[in-house]
């Protein structure tokens, strides 16, 4: 009788103790993560209205929202001359508010495409791809256009690709693209590749794709990759497209020059530097000459003189093929650069590698018979010069063994300028080699080749680390390769010029064909890989 009681009050004290245990462990959880997008309650005027005449549009939701991303997320088709103004700016609010700036188009239906951009408060859950469509006539356009977007040249495209249909009427020109917004707009946001233009009429359009770094779908060669359909499209249709993004070759456009020292004017240009000639047009002074060199990292033509001019301002001649523009130049005084000699390679070189050095001024000779090379035994090695005018680099020829160390000596006067300039002090470099065993090789078997083609290891942002060109052998070996992970890919050189080329919208050119194999294993050290490479795939 008494045993019970007891037990009862320890069950008791025991319970409470494990409740106020329980509780002093950490803070609340607060319960589950939310993770529910918010509920539209209320639209005003309604989606997929007809005889639209409002100017704002009200979007009510059941919890407190916020917009993200909305510059890139939201797309208006077909877009407006001035972006409406949306609410909330910052904050968050139940309702989003739509304030059009535009006086509409008349029998037009508008699809406004949010992406994910509308975000709950808390967790940030989104709306997931909501439209609101109307139109400001009888009818709802309902056609569509369907595809996806490929990189020409890598792997993964882009996101935030805009694919556009342009009308084909009376006003449409190809030159179109470089001065007026599309008559309809989609995008494949940040997680697709697939695009679906919606709400369109019937009609014949021009479909293409931009990768538009100013958001403002207008063409700007320069910072833009495009793609495009050869043909104009008629719809409805029940095809779906490729559109094969790529960069165009920038048209050349010289810049003006300035002087960056004596006797050394800079001369910037955009496209390429081929065929670019400089002439001075007017007063030279006696016996003048000048040199151009190339700076190897930038868009910059060096323009090397002698003697100096004596006069305060003259005129320079760019041209290129059919390019021609005149600069006026005003000259400076300004202190000429002295010869400097440095090595561009250094540290470990493979096998294929030169040994490269570099001026500070264009060299005018070289003399060989000041150069010493030995190696780790102090014996010469044979080696052979060749001198790269445009990018004034020396490339030191050398046929190298395997964990082998190398020491240049080049005495003073090896090297002489444009300005009659000697290096004067003695000049060392040195450079490494590997042993054979601390490389990789692969060969690749090209299986259903048309020859030629241009086999390219990359990294994983396409960048080519290894090349080989074959015109008579579906064999390529890539011999001491760095152990590491590669993406294989082949260009197709149809024109047979040695180098990709990428397409042109105006000419009508579609980029040359690139394909990729499926992953191939990571690189070994001591290891021999072969790959078969079916290009039919």
């Amino acid at each position: 009788m008494v045993i019970r009681p007891l037990l009862q009050l320890f069950l008791v004290v025991l319970w409470t103790c494990l409740i106020v245990s329980c509780a002093n462990r950490g803070t609340p959880s607060g319960g589950e993560k939310d993770i529910d997008p918010p509920v539209i309650k209320r639209i005003s005027p309604k989606n997929f209205s007809t005889g639209f005449t409002s100017d704002e549009i009200v979007i009510e939701f059941d919890e407190f929202v916020k917009i993200k991303d909305v510059q890139k997320q939201l797309i208006i088709s077909p877009p407006l001359d001035n972006q409406p103004t949306i609410y909330p700016l910052g904050g968050a609010s139940r309702t989003i508010k739509i304030k059009l700036k535009d006086t509409l188009e008349t029998n037009t239906t508008y699809a406004f495409n949010f992406g994910q951009s509308i975000v709950d408060n808390n967790e940030e859950n989104p709306y997931p791809y909501f439209r609101y469509v109307f139109s400001t006539g009888d009818t709802i356009d309902s056609l569509s256009v369907k595809g996806y977007v490929v990189d020409a040249l890598l792997e993964q495209p882009d996101k935030f690709v805009s694919v556009m249909l342009y009308e084909k009427d009376s006003a449409y020109t190809d030159s179109i693209v470089y001065k007026e917004k599309p008559r309809y707009i989609t995008n494949t946001l940040d997680s697709v590749t697939t695009f679906s233009v919606d709400n369109i009429k019937e009609g014949t359009y021009k479909l293409i794709a931009l990768k538009d770094k100013s958001s403002n779908y207008i063409f700007n060669q320069k910072d833009d990759k495009i793609g495009f359909i050869n043909e104009f499209i008629s719809v409805p249709n029940d095809s779906l497209y490729e559109l094969k993004l790529f960069n165009e070759l920038i048209n050349f456009k010289a810049i003006k020059p300035k002087q960056e020292s004596g006797s050394k004017i800079i001369f910037p240009y955009e496209g390429s530097h081929e065929n670019m000639k400089i002439r001075v047009l007017g007063e030279k002074p006696e016996g003048f000459t000048y040199k151009m060199t190339k700076n190897p990292e930038t868009d910059t033509i060096y323009y090397w003189y002698k003697p100096k001019f004596e006069i305060d301002t003259t005129f320079f001649v760019v041209t290129n093929e059919k390019y021609v523009d005149t600069f006026k130049h005003r000259f400076r005084d300004l202190v000429r650069d002295s010869l400097q000699i440095k090595a561009v390679t250094s540290g470990t070189l493979t096998s294929e590698e030169d040994f490269v050095l570099e001026a500070t001024t264009p060299l005018e000779t070289i003399d060989k018979s000041r150069i010493k090379l030995i190696n780790k035994d102090s014996l010469e090695v044979a080696f052979e010069l060749e001198l790269d005018t445009l990018l004034n680099r020396v490339a030191i020829e050398i046929v190298k063994e395997e964990g082998e160390k190398y020491d240049f000596t080049m005495l003073p006067n090896t090297f002489t300028d444009f300005y009659d300039e000697v290096n004067k002090d003695t000049l060392n470099f040195s450079f490494r080699t590997k042993m054979t065993s601390e490389y990789g090789n692969i060969r690749v078997n090209l299986r259903n080749a048309k020859l030629p083609l241009i086999v390219q290891l990359t990294d994983d942002k396409g960048k080519v680390l290894y090349e080989r060109y074959t015109s008579s052998s579906p064999v390529v070996d890539f011999t001491d390769v760095l152990p590491k992970q590669y993406s294989l890919r082949v260009v197709f050189d149809t024109n047979k010029n040695g180098k990709y080329d990428p397409g042109n919208f105006l000419l009508g050119l579609q980029p040359e064909r690139v394909s990729y194999a499926p992953k191939i294993d990571e690189v070994r050290a001591n290891f021999d890989q072969i790959i078969e490479f079916n290009l039919l795939d």
